[in-house]
């Protein structure tokens, strides 16, 4: 891989897709232009029979009713109707040919959208938080730094051969709402006072991530101004694309630089790149809301209100996204917030108009504003039925084991279940109450889809799940997990979350729990 990006750019493959591939189809491709795919934000879609999936990069989780009617005519047009948001808050398209891609391009491009760089060695969608402007827990507006660091970072060549994908957030949200602590580089609310002057900013986050081998992020010793954010990411990325290890896929994430350096020598390092940097100042963040925000909640703006909506394991058609941007322009300022919990907001709504809006059809129907515990509590990946990665199919598998645990077991507490269909973990299996991963059981039958259990994951107190000594075939996937959660309902302490329960009774309570319920099976 590294030596096709010493061949060609990665970014190079956007022009050859526009005045080659897309007129001559899907035969004409290089293979070794495959790879390269990503930097346009697309990838091939299993079963690689020319279909394509891609992402969209939503900055900070806020797009316009008129950039989201042009994703539904997309959708509509090229991908069968399917409109995926994914925990990071970008949109998926699938089944997309090359043909259509020169136009997919164009049209993005016609609302200020772009799929570029949505994959790739290279700086992903910036997370944040998709209340920025308007929530009552931020203590500055993010908008204009994520637009800056946006138009810093996209289609900069500078950055686009990295030694491995790069992912970034930024959030003044004190709840932690663009989840810090699993970023390659993310920034979360501080304040220092320097002088006389109270200034209010960032604390600075290196080397999370996720897949095979989860790290957390370390906080380094710095205060950023808002004024130094681009300069800061700039100076983090530089240093990894120069230092960052390019000799095994495996092991080139930045985050395995941080262990390797601890964060007091790479803070020395990006001071010398980049000059003199504050130290640490106070910390403002308070907990973690996990990206879930439904319901209507008053706003920072008096008199108007936000409308947090489930969209269960993030899937849409493309005629339900049109249907939230008329929500957003007759109900709203013409915003839609994508949550990287998969799911979506209808910002600023006036007081007086929110008993209409409760009674709209498809809020009353398909996007609730108080969903059941489990189906709105539940995350996914694509899962086999798209991703070449992936062991097994998730999404749909997801969506029916909640609606199962929903009629099944009668439970108070957001309890947060995250299904991913392999080790990579885009639906971020590790900082769910309960994870499970893919994997397959060999039987007389043959091969069976299976599941690997994880409990305890939270990024409350940063934590990730821990794995249980049990591999679940699929079927028996709802009634184990049913039993698990009374066990927890009937044991745990007032409204005591299940991450806290773990961590209270003990992974080998928990296993005993496992062990008891298999045994009579």
């Amino acid at each position: 891989m590294e030596l096709t990006k010493l061949e060609k750019d990665g970014l190079d493959v956007i022009e050859t897709i526009v005045n080659s591939y897309s007129k001559e189809g899907y035969t004409s491709i290089e293979p070794s232009d495959f790879d390269r795919f990503k930097w346009a934000g697309i990838y091939q879609q299993r079963p690689k029979d020319g279909h394509f999936m891609m992402r969209v990069r939503i900055p900070g989780g806020i797009l316009t009713s008129q950039q989201a009617r042009t994703l539904a005519g997309i959708a509509k047009d090229y991908g069968r109707d399917l409109v995926d948001v994914t925990t990071r808050q970008a949109v998926q398209f699938h089944w997309l040919t090359v043909e259509s891609l020169a136009d997919i391009f164009s049209r993005l491009s016609e609302v200020g959208l772009s799929s570029f760089e949505a994959c790739g060695d290279c700086p992903r969608t910036i997370v944040g938080n998709p209340l920025a402007g308007i929530d009552p827990h931020e203590v500055l507006d993010t908008r204009p730094i994520i637009k800056e660091l946006e138009q810093f970072f996209l289609l900069n060549r500078d950055f686009s051969n990295l030694p491995r994908k790069y992912k970034m957030s930024i959030s003044a949200n004190v709840y932690n709402a663009a989840h810090a602590q699993i970023n390659d580089l993310a920034f979360s609310p501080a304040k220092k006072t320097i002088g006389t002057e109270e200034v209010v900013g960032f604390h600075v986050w290196v080397g999370g991530g996720l897949s095979a081998k989860p790290y957390l992020a370390q906080q380094l010793d710095v205060f950023c101004r808002p004024e130094e954010v681009v300069k800061v990411a700039a100076g983090v990325t530089t240093l990894f694309r120069d230092f960052g290890y390019r000799q095994k896929r495996t092991h080139a994430r930045l985050k395995f630089l941080v262990a390797d350096w601890g964060a007091e020598k790479f803070r020395e390092e990006l001071v010398k790149l980049i000059g003199p940097l504050e130290t640490r100042g106070e910390d403002l963040l308070k907990g973690w809301n996990a990206g879930y925000f439904y319901g209507l909640h008053e706003q920072r703006q008096k008199g108007f209100y936000y409308a947090g909506l489930s969209v269960p394991v993030g899937r849409m058609n493309a005629d339900e996204l049109s249907e939230l941007a008329r929500l957003a322009d007759e109900y709203g300022d013409g915003t839609i917030g994508t949550c990287n919990s998969q799911n979506v907001l209808i910002r600023q709504i006036p007081e007086e108009k929110l008993e209409a809006f409760r009674t709209e059809p498809i809020i009353a129907t398909r996007f609730t504003l108080a969903p059941q515990t489990f189906v709105g509590y539940a995350v996914s990946c694509t899962g086999i039925e798209y991703c070449n990665l992936a062991v097994v199919e998730t999404k749909e598998r997801m969506r029916t084991l909640a609606e199962y645990l929903d009629q099944t077991v009668a439970l108070d507490t957001p309890l947060r279940i995250h299904m991913v269909g392999c080790p990579n973990s885009c639906g971020q299996r590790q900082i769910g109450d309960i994870g499970l991963q893919g994997a397959l059981v060999k039987t007389p039958n043959g091969m069976v889809d299976a599941f690997d259990i994880y409990v305890g994951g939270t990024l409350e107190e940063a934590r990730f799940n821990q794995k249980l000594k049990a591999r679940i075939m699929a079927d028996d996937l709802g009634p184990f997990l049913a039993q698990l959660i009374a066990i927890y309902k009937e044991e745990r302490q007032g409204g005591e979350p299940y991450w806290r329960y773990v961590e209270r009774v003990g992974l080998e309570a928990i296993q005993r729990q496992v062990d008891a319920i298999l045994q009579t099976a």
